[in-house]
């Protein structure tokens, strides 16, 4: 069964060696770990895996491998797991939608919910008062409210919750993903800018040729500054949620995009910045980069471009604590707007159609936050995005 497990991973792509395995065999004999598939994952990810960027590539293959593996990593919360289990999804005309109301307000879901949270003795399914699965409840999963918390649910459904009451595993873009194109490359190489910079030590030929027919026939070598490109990025990937569906453009992008650029710094945050970015996802609550630090830092210099959908509860954006993710103590427009006072150059790529953007209210928002500056990931929208860079 190992050796089968050893097998997957190689086919997967990920640089496991036979020395590494026999080093995972070794730990198993010693007992290292209790006999358990949590434990197991983690000493075999520890044996075989020596570069965190594979970490992500090493889950999916372990996750194949041994099915229903990623139960592992579904962290809930107080809440019991009855009542969360799903059963059936309840299927919704939209007259039915059109008699769903929402409870009117930030302030007034908040209250509710820990009200609920006080109330409710049992598990609930198909209503639309109590947490649980299948109803029209603003609390639970599997349902639809136009405005609610959701809790436990796999993955995105109507994508109108205000809230996500659970602990969700991001993983990084993959920067070595093969390019189906090198368009992506050519469009951003427009952005790039030379200068010679640095001591003298590359090879100048021209010049060389010159100076030893000058010096009759003796050759004298003419060394100048390497060929630099000067050009500074930050760029900030929105993960998570919504954005699962384009992670493909997303790795696209991320990989050409560490070839082309020299000074390029990469940051991740969910759905909208706020007073912190992280740099890995797999230590997104205990390695945080306050924003005020990358604003302090890094210069109006730099070209800051941000990539996501511009799609969530316009809370998210307005109202303090208003985040999936936590308590924020400002709105996301406030620091949208702070990133976009200090960098000279601001952009967003948005992998959604532009026709659908008039008719996201959080999109809107954001537009105004930054300006007119959103262009579609597409290829002709990363050039008009380069081209706003420019100039």
């Amino acid at each position: 069964m190992l050796i089968g497990f050893f097998l997957h991973l190689k086919a997967a792509r990920l640089p496991v060696s036979t020395r590494e395995f026999l080093t995972l065999l070794a730990a198993l004999e010693q007992r290292i770990v209790a006999l358990s598939l949590e434990d197991f994952y983690h000493l075999a990810r520890a044996s075989l895996v020596k570069d965190e960027t594979h970490y992500d590539r090493y889950d999916q293959a372990f996750g194949s491998y041994f099915k229903g593996a990623a139960a592992l990593f579904d962290v809930r919360t107080g809440i019991p797991e009855e009542w969360l289990r799903r059963e059936f999804t309840r299927l919704l005309s939209d007259e039915d939608r059109r008699q769903v109301e929402a409870l009117g307000g930030w302030d007034r879901l908040m209250q509710t919910f820990r009200q609920r949270l006080a109330e409710q003795k049992e598990r609930h399914a198909g209503g639309s008062k109590w947490i649980g699965t299948g109803g029209t409840s603003p609390f639970g999963a599997y349902g639809y409210n136009p405005e609610g918390i959701r809790i436990g649910q796999e993955g995105s459904g109507q994508r109108r919750a205000v809230k996500v009451w659970d602990e969700r595993s991001f993983r990084n873009l993959d920067g070595d993903v093969e390019l189906n194109t090198r368009n992506i490359k050519v469009a951003l190489r427009r952005l790039r800018r030379f200068a010679r910079e640095g001591v003298p030590e590359e090879l100048d030929l021209e010049g060389t040729i010159e100076g030893t027919a000058r010096n009759a026939g003796w050759l004298d070598l003419q060394l100048v500054p390497e060929r630099r490109n000067r050009v500074k990025v930050l760029l900030f990937l929105d993960v998570g949620g919504s954005m699962d569906p384009h992670v493909r453009d997303c790795e696209e992008l991320f990989s050409a995009a560490r070839t082309e650029f020299r000074h390029l710094e990469s940051f991740y945050f969910h759905n909208c910045v706020y007073d912190h970015v992280w740099r890995d996802n797999h230590r997104r609550r205990t390695d945080r980069v306050p924003t005020f630090d990358l604003l302090h830092k890094y210069g109006p210099d730099w070209k800051a471009i941000f990539v996501g959908d511009a799609a969530m509860s316009p809370y998210e954006l307005l109202q303090a604590g208003g985040s999936v993710e936590y308590m924020n103590d400002e709105p996301g427009v406030v620091w949208l707007r702070r990133i976009a006072d200090h960098f000279r150059r601001v952009i967003w790529w948005n992998p959604e159609p532009p026709r659908a953007w008039e008719y996201t209210r959080s999109t809107q928002i954001v537009l105004q936050a930054i300006g007119p500056h959103m262009f579609p990931l597409t290829l002709d929208g990363i050039a008009e995005g380069i081209d706003a860079l420019r100039h």
